[in-house]
């Protein structure tokens, strides 16, 4: 995978959440996007996403755990939802951007994301014609600049499920 579908730019380590600790089995995960990410059950709330991520074998656990504490430092009044077997992420009523663990790297995906600049890299099967993000094979590719950028970015145009 080359450095421009990863959107790697710099490596960043993030803080060890300590999470990780409380799973023990390892969770077998999809290869591609085709359908459910996991068997994860829709729930809206942070534990439900917590759960989620600690069910997730590593790297993916370390790299989604980023992706969360991010999405926390970055956006005020975040709220996170599991749907479709993936964690998902929105501030106000609507969802902007969804992580997903699968065999080999996570999938950071913004709802609509071809509105967003630079256009993330990656287009996925199945997810909507405006969605795009970046596949993260481990925590050295996690841009965490440009990534809270799209995320910032990704709040101010309407998500999932927004109130008209």
């Amino acid at each position: 995978m080359t450095s421009r579908e990863t959107g790697k730019k710099e490596a960043h380590k993030p803080a060890d959440t300590g999470s990780a600790a409380h799973v023990d089995a390892a969770t077998t995960l999809p290869a591609a996007m085709t359908g459910r990410a996991s068997p994860a059950k829709a729930a809206v709330g942070n534990e439900p996403v917590f759960a989620y991520i600690a069910s997730l074998p590593q790297p993916q656990r370390g790299i989604a755990e980023t992706v969360d504490a991010l999405a926390a430092r970055t956006l005020p009044d975040l709220r996170r939802s599991v749907k479709w077997g993936m964690s998902y992420y929105g501030v106000g009523d609507g969802w902007c951007f969804s992580c997903g663990g699968f065999a080999g790297h996570v999938k950071l995906m913004f709802v609509n994301g071809d509105a967003l600049e630079p256009v993330p890299p990656v287009t996925p099967v199945g997810m909507g014609k405006s969605t795009r993000g970046v596949e993260l094979e481990s925590i050295d590719y996690v841009d965490e600049l440009q990534i809270a950028a799209w995320m910032k970015q990704a709040t101010s145009v309407p998500g999932v499920g927004k109130k008209r």
